[in-house]
C-alpha cells in the first residue's frame, strides 16, 4: 500500500514537471516571436507609438528564454540580454540599462545592422567587434543566474519600449577606466557610474 502511494506521488510530480516544462517552452517561443516583431519595428525607426499590449513581452516569457544562459545567440532577447550581462554584470541597473539603450539605438541606424544579434556581433568577421565580449575568445555561458535574470528583464523592457534611454540616443560607450581616441570625435550624451556614452555630432555613425 505504501509503495502504491509513493508511486502515485512520484507520477504526480513527474506529470507536474512535464507540464511546467511544456509551459516554459511555449512561453519561450512566444517571447522569441514577439521579440522578432519588436526588433523589426525598432529598426524601422520613426515610430514612437507604444507597443500594443498584445505584443508586449511579459516578464515570465522573457525569463523562459535561455534559462541556463548557454543558448546560441540567435534571438533578440538572448543576444541583448547576454550583451547586457557581459558588459555590465555586477554593477548598477543604470549601467546595464545604458548598454541596452546603445544596442537599441544602433538598431537600424545608418551604419549598423537591423537585427539585435547582428548589432551585437558586428565586426566579428574582421576581429574588430563593437562589443568586446563577443570577440574576447572566452566562453559566453552565463555564470551568475541572478545577474542574468536582471539582464533579461532589462532586455525585455528595452524591446517593449518601456526603458528610459538615459544615454539620450548614444551609439557608443566606454568604461570610465579607459580613454579611447575615438571618444574625442563624438559628443558625450550621458554617463553612469561605470560608463560614458556618446553619439556623432552630425548623426553619422562610423
Amino acid at each position: 500500500m505504501r509503495f502504491k502511494a509513493v508511486a502515485t506521488c512520484f507520477a504526480s510530480i513527474l506529470l507536474c514537471s512535464q507540464v511546467w516544462a511544456t509551459d516554459q517552452e511555449q512561453k519561450k517561443e512566444v517571447a522569441e516571436e514577439k521579440a522578432q516583431v519588436l526588433e523589426q519595428k525598432a529598426a524601422e525607426k520613426g515610430s514612437e507609438v507604444p507597443v500594443p499590449k498584445s505584443e508586449v513581452i511579459t516578464p515570465s516569457e522573457a525569463q523562459a528564454v535561455d534559462p541556463a544562459g548557454v543558448a546560441p545567440l540567435e534571438d533578440a532577447i538572448t543576444c541583448l540580454a547576454r550583451s547586457i550581462y557581459w558588459e555590465a554584470k555586477g554593477v548598477t541597473a543604470a549601467d546595464m540599462e545604458g548598454v541596452a539603450s546603445v544596442v537599441m539605438n544602433r538598431l537600424g541606424h545608418e551604419g549598423f545592422p537591423d537585427t539585435v544579434c547582428a548589432v551585437v556581433k558586428q565586426g566579428s568577421e574582421k576581429h574588430a567587434c563593437q562589443f568586446s565580449w563577443w570577440c574576447d575568445g572566452r566562453a559566453d555561458q552565463v555564470k551568475e543566474d541572478d545577474e542574468y535574470a536582471i539582464a533579461k528583464e532589462i532586455a525585455r523592457k528595452a524591446l517593449n519600449k518601456q526603458l528610459t534611454d538615459r544615454t539620450h540616443g548614444a551609439l557608443y560607450f566606454h568604461d570610465r577606466t579607459v580613454k579611447p581616441d575615438w571618444a574625442k570625435e563624438y559628443i558625450k550624451t550621458g554617463e553612469t557610474r561605470k560608463f560614458l556614452f556618446y553619439k556623432p555630432g552630425g548623426g553619422t555613425a562610423k
